[in-house]
């Protein structure tokens, strides 16, 4: 009884300083008692929507975007944290006049519908999901963050080479036959070198200052590595450098603008390809009596990103060799590339692919990467430990 009076006479202002010491400790208990003082008291809802824009601020300041917060509340959290997550970034951003490249449409595709609950569900919620904004760890900075004055304008529109690039891939992607695909993405690759080289002689001509930036792409499980792998791949043959966090899933890829464009869209492709291709040769096994397995799966996936990193890289040298004057320029890009990369993450081990070995999926995801168009050894992939 003596308890239940002390809670009653609590501040408002102490009931929240209270709740929130609970979002620094591992114990439920303490969660739900914070939640059960919160949602008594009414007064303390601004002041709970004050704190939650400051996490996401914080946030911002430590390095994060908004897909990589979401990345990881999908995975920790549930549905309602997601919305609310949504509504809390949506809400703290539009209070900017300009946004980074990208983080407009990292927000566009934020799930924002209200979510509705009794007051301690809500508060419960919304303390579960603060603890992991609390906690986030500082990462190496891929751009600037909301707010600062050295944001450039943003870009009218894009490239009508990276336009044609997307609209090659979207039709390799729609296409049921395995050789249009494979002439498709071929071609598509053919076009991000000869971008990368006219990007290049651009600035060889009249140099701009222009430095490498980073951007991050999510990797997300299953099979994470494969895909990893394959981002590698794409990084790689494009003249970039691409680093994995496999704690936070993604990678982080390093290069100029032009390139990191070229990798975000054909690592999106192929990955798509690489599933469809997955799936019709499972439902051939399903077909010969066999049932579909991870092995399979693991397989299939690792071989189609090791297949892809040789002809990608096979592809770019190609068109490169075409202009052989422009070599020096595009070797010093790879140079700054390396360079601000090795800046980035001074620390990076070698991960060891670990799964298990399937000869049918590593046959068949050979096979599929020869049909998109792009044989390697082992591609080691850039770990941040």
């Amino acid at each position: 009884m003596g308890r239940e009076a002390d809670v009653s006479t609590r501040t408002t202002g102490e009931k929240i300083e209270t709740a929130f010491t609970a979002l620094y400790t591992d114990d439920d208990t303490a969660l739900d008692t914070a939640a059960s003082l919160l949602a008594a008291d009414p007064a303390t809802d601004e002041e709970l929507a004050r704190r939650g824009a400051q996490f996401v601020r914080r946030a911002w300041e430590r390095g994060w975007q908004p897909a990589d917060v979401v990345r990881l509340a999908r995975r920790d959290l549930a549905e309602e944290h997601l919305r609310l997550l949504g509504a809390l970034i949506a809400s703290e951003t539009a209070r900017y006049e300009r946004l980074p490249a990208r983080w407009a449409a990292q927000i566009a595709e934020l799930d924002t519908r209200p979510w509705k609950a009794d007051r301690f569900s809500y508060a419960t919620a919304v303390l579960e999901l603060y603890r992991l904004l609390v906690r986030l760890p500082s990462l190496e900075p891929v751009g600037p963050v909301p707010g600062d004055s050295l944001i450039p304008p943003p870009a009218v529109g894009e490239s009508r080479m990276l336009t044609r690039i997307r609209a090659l891939l979207a039709k390799a992607e729609a296409t049921g036959y395995p050789e249009e695909a494979e002439a498709l993405t071929a071609k598509a690759q053919e076009l991000m070198a000869r971008h990368s080289l006219d990007e290049a002689a651009l600035a060889a001509g009249a140099p701009t200052g222009a430095k490498p930036g980073a951007v991050r792409i999510g990797v997300d499980a299953p099979y994470e590595q494969a895909k990893a792998i394959l981002l590698d791949a794409v990084a790689t043959a494009n003249h970039c450098r691409a680093v994995w966090n496999e704690a936070y899933g993604f990678s982080t890829v390093v290069g100029f603008e032009a390139d990191l464009e070229a990798v975000e869209l054909l690592h999106a492709s192929l990955l798509v390809q690489g599933t469809a291709a997955m799936t019709r040769a499972e439902a051939e096994q399903r077909a010969g009596g066999r049932k579909r397995t991870k092995s399979f799966r693991q397989s299939f996936l690792l071989a189609y990103a090791n297949r892809l990193g040789a002809r990608l890289a096979t592809a770019s040298r190609r068109v490169a060799s075409e202009t052989p004057t422009l070599l020096p320029a595009l070797a010093s890009r790879e140079v700054a590339v390396t360079s601000h990369a090795d800046a980035m993450f001074p620390q990076t081990s070698t991960a060891r692919v670990r799964a298990m070995w399937d000869e049918a999926g590593w046959t068949h995801g050979t096979t599929a990467a020869d049909q998109a168009g792009l044989s390697a050894p082992h591609r080691a992939v850039r770990h941040r430990p």
